[in-house]
């Protein structure tokens, strides 16, 4: 409808609205506040000028043309933060002291078994070693890199060995009872990788400690070191699957049916799956600046979805991480989301545990 009158700016909250002073129609629309907008019937300067500030003071609030903050799209930025979180999680040092003791006093539910054996598996770069380094400096109290870090998959993905970490507590005279294994990086169909034959040979407790894997040469009983009769404690108790936030968008097709065709045959031998989502504060402004606000993201929550997705997984069995990078020191709620993380893995391998006495009444608890 058209008014006949002119645009009168009315203060409503933190928000000016430009409404008819006259007329009979209900339509308004909404503008950024400004510290002055000219009411002004006529074209020309006026206007111009009246457009000119409008910019200036968007520009010094950080609104971006898009209606965002500068940085970021405009719809992402508005709605990124969530009232509430969608997981709830006490960033307290007391929550971070009791999560450090009980990963340290861990114990396996099973007599057979002195450690929990947890492989991860993700493509290079993932941040597999980083998470394993992570956690490490959250028990030693400093920024380390015990496990090598990479990210060129010519540098890795052939080169890799199958290592175990024993996750220490101050010293490595003191051992916990969680040993977090470190293998090459999958293949996606396209690049070489970790095969599936490997793979399983590696949870089903075949493959030894140091052996260097290669696509050429499979896992056999020939195999220098083969285990042929492996034991509970030569097996794998959990698989945590390792995926780049900032990456689940572009991982290819290939990546994808290597993850299902997995998830197919691990659940097969009975093993439990979780899946780490790291790299989360290069996905969210919010997060980077604060990591506390993880839960509060909805980037974050739809970034998880998307590897709910590509995994074939509940995203119940999905949690976010930060691994240490560029710190020097470690950070008290940068360690409580990677405890968090470890006691979520945990907890799945007590549920093998607890399998494994169900089909077999000799392992008892």
């Amino acid at each position: 409808m058209s008014f006949g009158g002119f645009m009168q700016p009315v203060k409503v909250g933190l928000t000016e609205i430009s409404a008819p002073v006259f007329g009979g129609g209900t339509s308004f629309s909404v503008l950024p506040l400004v510290s002055e907008i000219p009411v002004t019937t006529s074209a020309g300067d006026d206007k111009s000028k009246s457009r000119r500030r409008m910019t200036k003071n968007s520009e010094e609030n950080g609104i971006n043309s898009s209606g965002g903050f500068a940085g970021l799209p405009g719809a992402e930025q508005w709605q990124s933060k969530m009232e509430s979180p969608w997981r709830e999680v006490a960033w307290t040092e007391d929550r971070r002291k009791t999560l450090m003791e009980s990963i340290s006093s861990y114990k396996p539910g099973c007599e057979a078994v002195s450690e929990a054996r947890v492989l991860l598996l993700g493509p290079v770069g993932a941040g597999k070693s980083s998470f394993i380094s992570s956690v490490q400096s959250v028990f030693t109290g400093r920024v380390t890199n015990r496990a090598m870090v990479g990210s060129s998959s010519a540098s890795f993905t052939k080169k890799v060995e199958l290592k175990l970490f024993n996750i220490c507590r101050q010293s490595p005279a003191q051992p916990t009872a969680l040993v977090l294994c470190d293998v090459m990086g999958l293949g996606d169909g396209e690049t070489a990788g970790l095969t599936l034959h490997d793979t399983l040979a590696i949870i089903k407790g075949h493959a030894p400690e140091g052996h260097k894997f290669s696509p050429e040469q499979p896992v056999r009983s020939e195999t220098v070191g083969y285990v042929k009769k492996p034991s509970l404690k030569d097996k794998v108790h959990c698989v945590v699957f390792v995926v780049d936030a900032s990456k689940v968008s572009s991982y290819t097709k290939g990546l994808g049916a290597t993850f299902q065709q997995l998830r197919e045959h691990i659940s097969d031998l009975g093993v439990h799956q979780v899946a780490l989502l790291t790299h989360v504060d290069q996905v969210c402004q919010e997060t980077a600046r604060e990591i506390t606000q993880v839960y509060n993201s909805r980037i974050v929550q739809q970034t998880i979805n998307k590897a709910g997705a590509l995994l074939g997984m509940s995203t119940s069995y999905i949690v976010p991480v930060k691994n240490y990078s560029s710190e020097l020191d470690v950070d008290e709620n940068t360690d409580i989301l990677l405890l968090s993380a470890v006691d979520h893995i945990l907890q799945y391998v007590d549920l093998h545990f607890q399998d494994c006495a169900a089909t077999e009444p000799n392992l008892s608890h």
